[in-house]
């Protein structure tokens, strides 16, 4: 069992919903998840997860949620040392903001690589111009991140 902390970033709620549907898959596959919104870097720091999942949208030109900013700004300025953790990142976009699309998850992407954590699979891109429900594409991307989670336990 691994302890996994989905770190979201929302505006109107899809990726709220698409973490709340995580928590219930990793959970079902044995694994204790907690969702972290309005937080500090301490918070999640201190759950001691073994993996984090960031689950964000894209706010304005590019921009971090501000629910999850404060996260984002704290492990830019701090870059604390997360070697041994294990991350992931879906975001969530609008592809016709073609220079800005999914730029809140990608930025996620960077500075968790820069913490030392190891990328446990590719990030996923999720187009809203593309589909309603966010969580249909997820779930089989969530299903793989689950099998890999086994894997590194």
């Amino acid at each position: 069992m691994s302890r996994i902390a989905l770190l979201v970033g929302s505006v109107y709620g899809g990726a709220e919903d698409v973490a709340d549907n995580a928590k219930t898959l990793l959970t079902k596959a044995g694994h204790e998840a907690n969702i972290f919104t309005d937080t500090s870097l301490d918070e999640v720091l201190k759950s001691d997860s073994d993996i984090w999942i960031v689950i964000t949208s894209t706010t304005g030109q590019g921009d971090i949620p501000d629910n999850i900013a404060e996260v984002f700004c704290e492990l830019k300025d701090s870059t604390p040392n997360l070697k041994g953790k294990f991350y992931a990142v879906i975001c969530m976009g609008d592809s016709s903001y073609f220079n800005t699309f999914c730029e809140a998850g990608k930025q996620f992407d960077e500075i968790m690589f820069d913490t030392m954590a190891k990328r446990i699979v590719n990030r996923l891109e999720i187009d809203a111009c593309e589909t309603a429900d966010p969580f249909e594409v997820a779930e089989p991307w969530l299903v793989s991140l689950s099998e890999k989670i086994a894997e590194t336990a």
